[in-house]
């Protein structure tokens, strides 16, 4: 009797009506439930069916088939896994194998075709799919550097593996639907038609070649510039002087493949990089701002198994605990601003707006130095001095935009210690000044060339651009995004060369003091990510006069990942302030999409507003590049045409508005969805982890109420030599058995149950 009165905690009568467990309704789980619902009849009600239903044989019966089929499923996953993948021990493998081979032998001999076919098919997949992986490129260079300095530094390398893919894509397009046409008609019988000149002063195209004997360093002149023997090539938009090719069976368009493949390779580039960004953003999207669990995933999962090297290891470790520091001065922070007076906040906005000024009349001081820079080369190229002058003359906007890139950066990371925001903020913040910084660089001096091309001595200009100055304008502006890739280039190889080997060598081998403060080179992971944009951005915006740029970036990123890997290895370490992994990637595919966003803006104005030079390239007979497609769709069949201009009517175009609106909404809702989802697991994890503890100290009770209940040696072995007659009287794992099911039911709840959260 005593027994059963220490059980009556845990033991609930099943021979009776369906009543309520006491113990059950003590979680803390179910009386969070009940505080939150309202206290009406009807949830009263409500509460009671629920309750019946909980304990009813029939909620019984459909918890132990949900528990079945989730049971059923996991072991046919696991039976079609192969032996060897399963997480068991080599015994274990060996018996399952067994099994496995009695079982195929007992079935029919069509499933054991299926099942033999099945498997193999599989094997022939998993082989194919490591085949292409050890065809991917740099494969076992990632892997090192995974290897050495961990999954941060990683995600830059892989970034720049993306973007040698994209631009050798990029150029397969321009190269198969551009250039492969010209090069194959002649041996094809095809008729190539090029555009004449009317004999306009608009046609004059005067020859850059240098005639005559040639000097060695004026060819090294015209390869760094893209100038002279280089400029009537299949390098730059004015050699494209075709308007039509007659195979024998049908007539190529080539500026009609000119326009598209630029707008395929633009529409290509955005949907690839929205559909890697994806899986960052939906992970930003559900992050949660805990800072308790931040500080729990840095602890018990932020460590990262991939290091193998000691250095790398302790470095890792510093990483972590700069982390936990920053998080914990955000936390003093947040509450130093909460408890800022009205004159503090009053001085810290003043200061704010003081440095912000002063920062805006920095970035406006380098654009209007870009724009006199730009101007000043295009006059002085008219004229020719000497090999070194000529060529500082053709690279001055380069190297002005070089200097302002890498002086802001410092002014704007010293700026940033006085305006009192967060660490991550400061970082944040910080990244977009430079973003903004080198993107808008190229912005201005694309705004710089287009107000010389577009004004004239004599308003308005006869050609509709500047022609005395710009016979061939488009030419001139791939002539200055080829100066750009390639100026960047060296830059990058002159600073690893000439300032990182010989940094390292001093600080390795000189041990004074000034060695020691300078210290080991960091690997800055988002200065060297928006290098490589600001490199993309000129290939994006350069491709359309330049067709071969792509190649060019191509061979250049293709040159940066060794030397960057080997500066990595043998001059640089981690950077002290770490960037995460988890959203480094997300991070530089958004900068990417800005860069992209900053490309298609010249790009378009260029083909849609400004006129096209009429002595080189394949529009020569049309006024703006965009007026060969309505062109080349009034000749096309009348069925045809009116789709292509049902397809571009305002009617199609507000309603894909609309449906784009409501699909963008639908996702938005889902997402909220959820995360409010996730939200609710997170409490149920939570809820959980409180049950367990309540039930563990309810445990402990009753094993402290028996232990001082409990009779005397003597009575212990009466009791031990009685048989046992008395199963009415369960011990403590039988009444855990016994109220598995209550305890399994208020913890997955049926779904019509009013407990389910």
């Amino acid at each position: 009797m005593k027994k059963m009165e220490v059980d009556s905690v845990f033991y609930t009568d099943h021979s009776g009506p369906a009543t309520s467990n006491p113990l059950l309704d003590q979680l803390p789980s179910y009386q969070s439930l009940l505080y939150r619902r309202k206290p009406s009849a009807s949830s009263t009600k409500r509460r009671g069916s629920s309750r019946t239903r909980l304990n009813s044989s029939g909620s019984g019966k459909w918890g132990l088939h949900t528990v079945t089929r989730r049971e059923e499923r996991q072991r046919s996953q696991t039976l079609q896994r192969p032996v060897r993948e399963l997480p068991k021990t080599i015994a274990e493998k060996r018996r399952d194998k067994t099994q496995r081979l009695e079982q195929a032998g007992e079935l029919s001999s069509w499933s054991q075709w299926r099942q033999s076919t099945r498997r193999n098919l599989k094997r022939l997949r998993d082989d194919a799919q490591e085949w292409l992986s050890s065809l991917e490129l740099w494969r076992a260079d990632i892997h090192l550097i995974e290897g050495m300095f961990g999954t941060g530094i990683l995600s830059y390398f892989s970034f720049l593996r993306f973007l040698v893919l994209l631009n050798m894509i990029i150029f397969l397009l321009m190269f198969s639907f551009v250039m492969l046409p010209i090069i194959v008609a002649p041996h094809a019988s095809g008729n190539i038609t090029y555009n004449q000149a009317d004999g306009s002063v608009c046609s004059v195209y005067p020859s850059s070649s240098r005639r005559g004997l040639v000097i060695f360093h004026e060819h090294i002149t015209d390869l760094l510039s893209g100038g002279g023997f280089l400029e009537q090539t299949y390098l730059f938009y004015g050699y494209y002087k075709v308007d039509a090719i007659h195979f024998p069976r049908f007539t190529y368009n080539l500026p009609l493949a000119y326009l598209l493949v630029t707008i395929a390779y633009l529409f290509l580039s955005l949907i690839w990089i929205v559909k890697r960004s994806a899986t960052g953003f939906k992970r930003n999207l559900v992050q949660d701002e805990d800072r308790f669990q931040s500080f729990c995933n840095k602890i018990f999962a932020g460590w990262d198994f991939c290091i193998t090297n000691e250095n790398a290891s302790r470095l890792k470790r510093s990483s972590l605990l700069y982390e936990l520091k920053t998080d914990l001065e955000e936390e003093r922070i947040k509450q130093k601003i909460a408890d800022r007076t009205r004159k503090e906040k009053c001085r810290i906005y003043a200061i704010r707006l003081i440095l912000n000024v002063f920062v805006i009349a920095v970035l406006a001081a380098c654009f209007y130095s870009i724009y006199r820079a730009t101007v000043f080369s295009q006059k002085a190229q008219m004229t020719k001095e000497n090999f070194i002058v000529d060529l500082i003359y053709e690279y001055l906007p380069s190297i002005v935009i070089t200097l302002a890139n890498f002086i802001t950066p410092l002014l704007f990371s010293l700026i940033i210690n006085y305006e009192d925001y967060s660490p991550a903020f400061e970082i944040r913040f910080t990244l977009m000044r430079c973003v903004f910084m080198r993107l808008t660089s190229i912005a201005v001096l694309l705004f710089s060339l287009w107000s010389q091309i577009t004004k004239c001595k004599e308003e308005p200009c006869i050609c509709g651009y500047n022609h005395l100055l710009y016979s061939c304008w488009e030419t001139r502006v791939g002539q200055e995004m080829y100066k750009l890739a390639i100026f960047d280039f060296i830059i990058i190889a002159a600073v690893t060369i000439f300032v990182e080997f010989p940094r390292k060598l001093i600080v390795n081998h000189c041990h004074c003091g000034l060695a020691k403060w300078w210290g080991q080179q960091e690997f800055a992971i988002p200065h060297n990510v928006l290098e490589i944009v600001y490199g993309q951005t000129i290939c994006w915006i350069g491709t359309f006069y330049c067709p071969l740029l792509p190649a060019i970036c191509t061979m250049k990123y293709f040159f940066i990942f060794y030397i960057k890997k080997v500066s990595l290895v043998n001059n640089c370490r981690p950077a002290t302030r770490p960037f995460r992994a988890s959203s480094s990637n997300f991070f530089f595919l958004a900068v990417l999409l800005i860069g992209l966003a900053l490309a298609c803006l010249p790009v378009t104005v260029s083909i849609a507003q400004i006129n096209c030079s009429q002595a080189c390239g394949p529009f020569v007979n049309y006024t703006t590049s965009w007026e060969v497609l309505p062109r080349t769709v009034s000749q096309l069949p009348t069925g045809v045409r009116g789709f292509l201009l049902a397809l571009s009517s305002e009617a199609f175009a507000v309603s894909f508005f609309v449906i784009t609106c409501l699909a963008m909404f639908y996702v938005i809702a889902l997402a909220g969805a959820h995360k409010r989802v996730i939200n609710q697991l997170r409490e149920q994890l939570a809820m959980e982890g409180r049950d367990k503890r309540f039930l563990i100290q309810k445990l402990c009770q009753a094993q402290r109420v028996s232990a001082v209940r409990s009779p005397g040696p003597k009575s212990q072995s009466q009791s031990q030599s009685r048989p046992r007659s008395s199963r009415g009287s369960p011990s403590y794992h039988t009444s855990f058995s016994n109220n598995y099911n209550e305890g399994f039911f208020l913890a997955h709840p049926p779904p019509d149950s009013s407990t389910h959260a």
